[in-house]
């Protein structure tokens, strides 16, 4: 099950739809199945949060976390972990491409997802992986840039 919800931010239903979509064709992309939770949430909350685990003090567009530590697997509630994506921030990304919001909260959820799945963009290998699983999710689900 994937639960998309914001007690900050109102979401369309169409907003709220499409990031749960969008997790889910990350998911079955790699042949993953598994429970996680998408908020949607306010630069201030992103920021302490960001400072708290990651020791940035800064907004920044998508968090994970992953409910696995070490190696990759499932909790034994099959429970993959939590994203949280930040509204503004997507909203400022979508009109910086040039492409809807809609698109920006599907590529957020897809990378945030990807994440879970222990996909990383630490070395610039990496992020092509990323870049182009990320790319071919979108494009299977028909949202282009």
């Amino acid at each position: 099950m994937i639960d998309v919800f914001s007690e900050t931010v109102a979401l369309s239903e169409a907003e709220r739809t499409g990031v749960q979509n969008a997790a889910q064709a990350a998911l079955d992309s790699e042949g993953r199945d598994g429970d996680l939770t998408i908020l949607i949430d306010t630069p201030e909350r992103i920021q302490t949060l960001n400072r708290a685990f990651r020791h940035v003090d800064a907004v920044t567009d998508v968090l994970t976390f992953p409910a696995w530590e070490g190696e990759i697997s499932l909790s034994a509630d099959g429970y993959l972990g939590d994203i949280m994506i930040c509204y503004d921030r997507a909203k400022e990304q979508a009109e910086q491409y040039g492409h809807s919001l809609l698109r920006e909260l599907s590529f957020l959820a897809v990378h945030g997802c990807l994440h879970l799945l222990g996909y990383d963009h630490m070395t610039e290998a990496d992020e092509r992986v990323m870049r182009e699983k990320q790319t071919a999710i979108l494009d299977s689900m028909g949202v282009k840039r």
